[in-house]
């Protein structure tokens, strides 16, 4: 059933100014209703700003009872990915800040230091939080200081092999660490592997931990009960081991606390107290259901899991999605599919975020999601192109990072044909800095042997796809924006550097989506009478044209326009060309993100504050001719 839309200015509990300190009187219903408000805030912002919606709308209570019963302030609370942290962020002080939520100025949608000292780390990938956790927790220890470490992770962060790196780790240092598991057996797409069948396991288990607490009480009334207990103990793994088989947490070191239901806060409370007297490492398994409370969110929490701006009433999403590279890729990979039976598809728990869902009901025995494991995802396919197929490993820029060392050592030593399209390459916009693909040219063309294509719209996606699936060897990237295509929609693909237009007084170059911002500069200054050249380049890996070089001699003058970070830019490559040749130049203008981190914002605002648009690039040359 849909939820009621309310006032959207007044909440009543959410308004008091003495939150989260009162929550530890309230009454189970006053903590109902306040839950019942959070709900209702966060579908009157987030449809007005989107934002991550589902997951937020999955742990408001689960979060409201770590706020009752923990001190965020001096207590460290680190949730994973950070994509459900909406209301810890309402709770802390941050609430009038919503009509700001992701937009360029405002307060981000992941945890962030520098806006709260409740924010204990920066967040915005999977896995990492446990690690973090046991840090923070060594530190506490070392330093001797008293306070409390909670890691919430989700049943999709705990696909990484991170997360398996750090509970290994944290369940042999007995430290006092509780961990928190939201299982709503979901990440972006459904959850995939062993872990998620151990989960569904445990979940129809019954509660071992309200059997223990009534034997315990029921010994301590009894004269002799220290002795019966101490009996019971040497039994005690044995009646584990029959009402959690296999319970792998409790094995690595952990005490297995669960399954609670997730939306009881009193109950969840209940073990987090519990687990803050053990003084060891303890794990809660909360279960709780992603969209809680919208009924088209929890009916379908994989379209509400990031969300547009939205109406409230019907679900419906006030812009319609319309074509994109990624779209297009995922409609060109099933087309390639049918010509070869080698050819396979691999994504990192983003079937429909790199448009592969097409593609896996269509060749389901030739797709593979292997949850949020980008090294696993690069490893896997190169056995398989060792082996014959022709696998293409989709991943997002942000997170194709963490697979650096297996695109070295195991695809680009061994010369392994293998495919990475990388989506969401350059600025994505409103999730900010964890998630712009901003470093891939740089660390990708650093690789011996790697050749990065950069197609500018979809026709040139599909022609390099092809070649790349059936003429190319050794490993190939391609990388395209987050939308659509601009105004360029000719294929000039087939050459590693082609002149769009001649001109006698600057040479502006760019690649992919970023050619369109090249072109309108160009335009601008015809306007003013400058002749201006504009060379687009598909292979970033290829050695500068000759054409290119004698076109910036007799110029002069020389703009590279690129949506990544300075170092290891083709801005810095063509000036490091350019001085070992000896090739002098009046001027040479690099516009990229230069050496920071670009903060949230839509994507043409990213470009103004860098200059990366079209009119300013045409106005910062025209002082530099005139200068």
């Amino acid at each position: 059933m849909k939820m009621e839309k309310k006032n959207q200015t007044r909440y009543g509990l959410l308004d008091r100014e003495d939150l989260p300190a009162i929550l530890g009187s309230l009454s189970r219903e006053n903590l109902d209703e306040l839950c019942v408000e959070i709900r209702q805030f966060l579908l009157d912002h987030v449809s007005r700003t989107g934002g991550h919606l589902a997951s937020n709308l999955g742990v408001v209570e689960l979060t409201v009872a770590l706020h009752r019963c923990f001190d965020t302030s001096r207590d460290r609370l680190v949730f994973d990915v950070g994509h459900q942290c909406y209301t810890h962020k309402i709770l802390t002080g941050r609430k009038e800040q919503f009509e700001h939520l992701r937009q360029f100025g405002g307060i981000s949608g992941f945890l962030k230091p520098e806006e709260s000292e409740h924010d204990a780390c920066i967040t915005g990938h999977a896995s990492a939080s446990i690690s973090i956790a046991l840090g923070m927790a060594h530190a506490r220890t070392i330093l001797q200081e008293e306070y409390s470490v909670v890691a919430v992770i989700g049943d999709g962060a705990l696909t990484g092999g991170m997360a398996y790196e750090a509970l290994n780790s944290a369940g042999a240092s007995r430290e006092p660490l509780i961990i928190v598991l939201n299982d709503n057996n979901m990440s972006i797409d459904q959850n995939v592997g062993a872990m998620n069948r151990h989960l569904q396991r445990l979940r129809v288990r019954p509660k071992y931990l309200r059997m223990k607490q009534d034997v315990r009480q029921a010994l301590d009334k009894m004269p002799a009960g220290e002795r019966a207990a101490n009996l019971i103990s040497k039994s005690k793994r044995a009646v584990k081991s029959a009402l959690l088989p296999g319970s792998m947490f409790e094995q690595m070191g952990f005490t297995y606390l669960g399954p609670v239901d997730g939306h009881d806060i009193l109950a969840v409370c209940e073990l987090l107290e519990i687990a803050k007297q053990m003084k060891k490492p303890v794990l809660i398994h909360a279960l709780t259901r992603k969209g809680k409370g919208y009924s088209f969110a929890e009916q379908n929490p994989n379209r509400y899991h990031g969300v547009s701006q939205f109406d409230v009433s019907t679900g419906l999403f006030l812009k319609q999605s319309s074509s994109s590279f990624s779209s297009e890729f995922g409609k060109e990979m099933v087309r390639l599919a049918k010509k070869d039976p080698r050819i396979c598809a691999i994504t990192a728990a983003m079937p429909s975020g790199t448009g592969l869902s097409d593609f896996s009901k269509t060749y389901p025995k030739r797709f593979f999601d292997v949850g949020i494991a980008e090294e696993h995802a690069v490893a896997m396919s190169c056995g398989m192109a060792k082996r014959g197929l022709r696998p293409v490993c989709a991943l997002y820029s942000t997170f194709l990072q963490r697979s650096f060392d297996q695109l070295i050592h195991d695809a680009a030593i061994d010369h392994i044909p293998l495919i990475v399209a990388i989506d969401r390459a350059g600025i994505v916009g409103e999730d900010g800095a964890t998630h712009n693909g901003v470093f891939d040219v740089g660390f990708l063309r650093q690789i011996p042997g790697m050749t990065l294509l950069a197609p500018s719209n979809y026709a040139e996606l599909r022609s390099m796809l092809q070649t790349a699936v059936f003429h190319m060897e050794g490993p190939i990237a391609l990388r395209y924006p987050r939308g659509g295509e601009g105004a360029y929609q000719e294929d000039h693909s087939t050459s590693d550097c082609v002149c769009l237009q001649e001109g006698t007084d600057v040479v502006l170059v760019s690649y992919g989506i970023m050619i369109n911002e090249a072109l309108q500069a160009a335009s601008i200054l015809r306007e003013y009478g400058v002749s201006t050249a504009v060379y687009k380049i598909n292979n970033l890996t290829a050695d500068f044209s000759n054409e290119l070089l004698s076109n910036i001699v007799c110029c002069g003058h020389v703009a590279v326009i690129e949506d990544v970070v300075h170092a290891g830019s083709i801005g810095q490559s063509l000036a490091e060309t350019l001085a070992c040749q000896a090739i002098e130049t009046k001027w040479i203008r690099l516009f990229h993100t230069g050496s920071s981190f670009a903060p949230q914002g839509t994507v043409r605002q990213i470009y103004e504050q860098y200059h990366l648009d079209g009119k300013s690039v045409a106005e910062i040359c025209l002082e530099a001719i005139k200068a």
